[in-house]
Formats: structure tokens, C-alpha cells, sequence
């Protein structure tokens, strides 16, 4: 198993060199159906919130060369075979700093426990924010409710109507230089 504190400790300083705050690294199950891992890196430009292509193909070389480096030293980061993945969060985020619970108060969102709090396991609301390390949902069943952000084992953003508008456009830098071609009739 991939120790994923030792991997964030090789990553984020690659992600801040390039100007973007490490969002999440996890390991899990390729979806390229071999059987194989996959690391996962998302990793945003704190200016928009998101990375485009070019963003993420420069911290996939940046990780790839520190990881090559940290091996080639003689440590064995990821047993077996991997591939990876680096991706923007997408408007539907997880949230897994304390920060995104205070940039994203006010928007719905879905948290799983790590184990049963006030007699659930998971909530779904409102998120109202974090005031320490305690946040705070308005779930639709148990109404408001908080909880200590190390009892999260994962949570994310729900899509809405909502998300979809207080979330800025991508990037769309070129797309007035795009031209269409009318077709030749024949």
C-alpha cells in the first residue's frame, strides 16, 4: 500500500512551485479495468479555481520527474504498477481542506463518516461552514448538525443550479480566435 502522506510530501512542493494549491492525492483501483493503481493528484490555480490541460500536463511532469527522482534514491513509493492521474477538482469537488468548507458555505453537499455521528453515518444539506475545526451542515433529515472535520472520511460538493453559477467558466482564452468553415456544396 502506498503511504499517501509521503506521496503528498513529494507532490505539493511540485504543485506550489508551479503557483497551485494541492486539492487531493489518493490511490485507488485504475478504471482502466487491468487490475492496476492509479494516483490520483487534483490540484487547482487558486486564481480560478481550476486547471486547464496545459496546468495539468506540467505538474503530471513535475510529479513524474520528483517521483522518478525519489526512487531512483532508492525508495519505493508505490508497490506495483501505477499510473497516473492529474485532474482539476470539477465543479462537484470534494472537499477535503478546512478551507473548502469555508469557501463553499452555502452550497449543498454530501459527507460520509468515518463512523456513525449523532446516529448517522452520512448527511446531505446545506453546508453552513467550518469555525475551527468543527463543520457545520444543515442536513435535510437531522436539520443543522456539526461535527469535527477528522470525523469526515469524504465529502464533496453537489452539482446544482446554484454551484453551476457561483462556479467561474473555464477557461475560455482563444475561443474567440476560433473560425468556422463553411462546408463546400457539392
Amino acid at each position: 500500500m502506498a503511504d499517501i502522506a509521503r506521496l503528498t510530501e513529494i507532490i505539493e512542493p511540485e504543485a506550489k512551485a508551479l503557483g497551485f494549491d494541492l486539492v487531493r492525492v489518493k490511490m485507488m483501483p485504475s478504471e482502466a479495468g487491468d487490475g492496476g493503481q492509479a494516483l490520483q493528484i487534483m490540484a487547482e490555480d487558486p486564481a480560478t479555481g481550476q486547471l486547464i490541460i496545459d496546468q495539468c500536463a506540467a505538474l503530471s511532469r513535475a510529479v513524474s520527474d520528483a517521483m522518478d527522482a525519489a526512487e531512483e534514491a532508492g525508495e519505493t513509493l508505490i508497490e506495483g504498477a501505477y499510473h497516473l492521474e492529474v485532474s482539476s477538482p470539477g465543479i462537484d469537488r470534494p472537499l477535503t481542506r478546512a478551507k473548502d468548507y469555508a469557501n463553499w458555505a452555502g452550497h449543498e453537499a454530501k459527507v460520509s463518516m468515518v463512523k456513525d455521528w449523532d446516529g448517522q453515518r452520512s448527511y446531505r444539506g446545506i453546508l453552513k461552514g467550518i469555525d475551527g475545526d468543527m463543520v457545520t451542515l444543515e442536513d435535510r433529515k437531522a436539520g443543522e448538525v456539526s461535527y469535527p472535520l477528522e470525523m469526515v472520511h469524504s465529502a464533496k460538493l453537489v452539482l446544482t443550479d446554484e454551484l453551476i453559477a457561483a462556479t467561474q467558466p473555464l477557461d475560455v482564452s482563444g475561443a474567440d480566435d476560433i473560425v468556422e468553415e463553411e462546408e463546400a456544396q457539392d
